[in-house]
């Protein structure tokens, strides 16, 4: 695990294999034009996919980014619009860390503002430029991957793709700007105000219909990186799912599973996935399942400031889920009493669902749209129903037969080591 450094401090891009172009990856990418949207009400409101030209992700690889920037601009047309380093430079004032977004392995994100003269139909507005550092052909295969997937993939739970530059050795992407920031954000940092019961089951709703809409295109799409910093928030609170850089292609034919090296986040990665590297939409279930208990608890997916059994969250929290008066005892003690006992008690249920251990015993996506959509009904919160303590307030200390245990800080201003890192497991 690397060491957090400054917010100013430029993080170095670590490969995980050296292997970048294997032929896995060039059926992958050569094969993406089969990758339409079914014909479901999920699909609804969304735009047609471009025409999209076969893109060899070797070639690409090794190309100049001159054949780079003419691929992707036969490829997408005008989807996508070709940045060019200096424009990017000057809306965000030189990477200014005054604009600073956010960081992780994958380099930093900062916000910028387009006017309206910079491109003919594009509209004056604020965007986020993620500048990847590359170091190694992980990092320019993770950008690839964005803008092929991002490039014609649209749905409104899914971040919009604007733009993307490649200049000599630099790799940067231009989405629209999320105003609320991600999830992980609103549940774990002491600053924010706590997330609401409703609001709470909203942003569910929402990534999981972005979810349904990836695996439900004629040839599945894969995101295996679902985690909260991953699930983005705009002004009204709806969720919309980022960071395609390890999303896979699925199964063909009559192939059960896509066989991949085995990379994601700690406490979000399904078991099956990471003994054997077999991955399947349901490996995204599974991460879903987990984000559903940070909501429920207030607790992240991992967390090694807390005692050891009490360290990953679904093995904690799985003997508590089956049962409304245990359930009561993990519940994020921050809600202080005000959401449905009801719909916590089905959201529980659900989340153990998704996190089995056996991955053909986990619903599909848009099961789990519906059961959480038939939660929105119920009003039996439980500070009025006699469920929570009366003296328990939002975000003060409460300590239940030493089920959670607030001696220690629980969201540090700054932690030693980063423990959701996107890494090889």
């Amino acid at each position: 695990m690397k060491h957090q450094t400054p917010a100013s401090a430029k993080k170095q891009w670590r490969p995980f294999t050296a292997n970048c172009c294997s032929a896995e990856d060039r059926a992958v990418f050569g094969n993406f034009s089969r990758c339409r949207t079914s014909k479901s009400d999920l699909s609804k409101n969304v735009a047609p996919l471009p025409s999209f030209r076969r893109l060899s992700f070797s070639d690409l690889s090794r190309s100049s980014s001159m054949r780079i920037n003419e691929d992707l601009a036969q490829s997408f047309g005008g989807d996508l619009y070709d940045f060019q380093l200096s424009e990017l430079r000057a809306i965000t004032q030189n990477f200014s860390s005054h604009f600073l977004l956010g960081e992780g392995g994958f380099g930093t994100v900062h916000k910028g503002y387009i006017d309206d003269n910079m491109r003919q139909g594009l509209k004056a507005q604020a965007v986020a430029v993620k500048l990847l550092d590359i170091e190694g052909l992980q990092g320019h295969r993770e950008w690839l991957a964005e803008v092929i997937f991002l490039g014609q993939l649209r749905h409104p739970n899914l971040v919009r793709l604007i733009g993307y530059c490649c200049e000599d050795e630099e790799r940067l992407l231009v989405y629209e700007f999320m105003p609320r920031g991600s999830l992980e954000n609103h549940l774990f940092k002491r600053i924010s105000m706590c997330l609401p019961w409703g609001t709470r089951l909203k942003v569910a709703i929402g990534a999981a219909k972005g979810l349904a809409f990836l695996h439900g295109a004629e040839k599945p799409v894969i995101y295996r990186d679902f985690k909260t910093s991953n699930i983005l928030l705009d002004s009204d609170f709806t969720a919309k799912l980022s960071d395609f850089g390890l999303a896979k292609m699925g199964p063909e034919g009559s192939k059960s599973h896509v066989t991949t090296r085995v990379m994601g986040t700690y406490g979000y990665a399904a078991p099956e996935y990471v003994s054997t590297g077999h991955l399947t939409t349901k490996s995204d279930v599974y991460s879903f399942g987990v984000v559903l208990l940070e909501l429920l608890t207030g607790r992240r997916a991992v967390d090694k400031i807390r005692p050891k059994n009490e360290q990953n969250l679904v093995d904690w929290a799985k003997p508590y889920l089956a049962s409304s008066r245990k359930l009561r005892c993990i519940m994020d003690p921050r809600l202080g009493g005000q959401y449905s006992v009801r719909g916590a008690k089905d959201m529980a249920a659900l989340a153990l669902q998704c996190v089995n251990m056996q991955p053909r015993d986990r619903p599909r996506m848009p099961t789990v749209i519906d059961t959480l959509e038939g939660l929105q009904q119920f009003k039996d919160m439980a500070v009025s129903c006699g469920q929570w303590p009366a003296a328990a307030k939002p975000g003060k200390s409460t300590e239940r037969r030493g089920v959670y245990r607030r001696s220690s800080p629980v969201f540090p201003a700054k932690r030693g080591l980063k423990l959701e890192q996107k890494m090889q497991l």
